[in-house]
């Protein structure tokens, strides 16, 4: 069946700015996951509890939550561990060298290097690790994105 185009909403009445919040993972052992990510230098926030762990990740909160109690809270099935979620998150490397460095960081703390350091098609340099859920992180250095001394990037106009 196929649907509709959906008309815009006009400008005066979106309420959606064009951002993130916060980004939360599902995972199954939670005191695991902290551990992981304060292997690699991440500081929970005093909001964080034995259900869910925050960082603050630059402009964004990272969070890690339960994957069944995540499930039960948006009303979905939950289905088990997915070997792959169709999603990846990111981190951007201000030169190569500090690719491969981020991978080997992440492997010290107990990720599995899913894809080694390589150029890639796009013109950059990225690898994939996985965390102890296989959540999905490419390290990257993108030369058409710099790093801001902040950590931030933006789009190119």
């Amino acid at each position: 069946m196929t649907r509709a185009p959906l008309a815009p909403i006009p400008s005066a009445a979106k309420l959606m700015d064009q951002r993130l919040s916060i980004v939360t993972l599902g995972v199954t052992d939670m005191a695991a996951s902290r551990a992981f990510y304060e292997r690699l230098g991440w500081q929970a926030s005093g909001q964080s509890n034995e259900n869910v762990t925050f960082f603050q990740a630059g402009s964004v909160i990272f969070g890690l939550y339960g994957h069944a109690a995540l499930a039960e809270d948006a009303t979905v099935k939950d289905v088990g561990v997915p070997a792959f979620r169709g999603v990846s998150l990111a981190y951007n490397c201000r030169d190569k060298a500090d690719v491969d460095a981020v991978l080997e960081e992440a492997k010290v703390a107990g990720a599995k290097i899913i894809k080694n350091a390589e150029e890639v098609f796009w013109g950059g340099y990225s690898g994939y690790f996985a965390d102890p859920d296989c959540h999905l992180w490419e390290v990257a250095y993108n030369p058409f994105f710099a790093v801001a001394d902040d950590g931030s990037i933006s789009l190119p106009d």
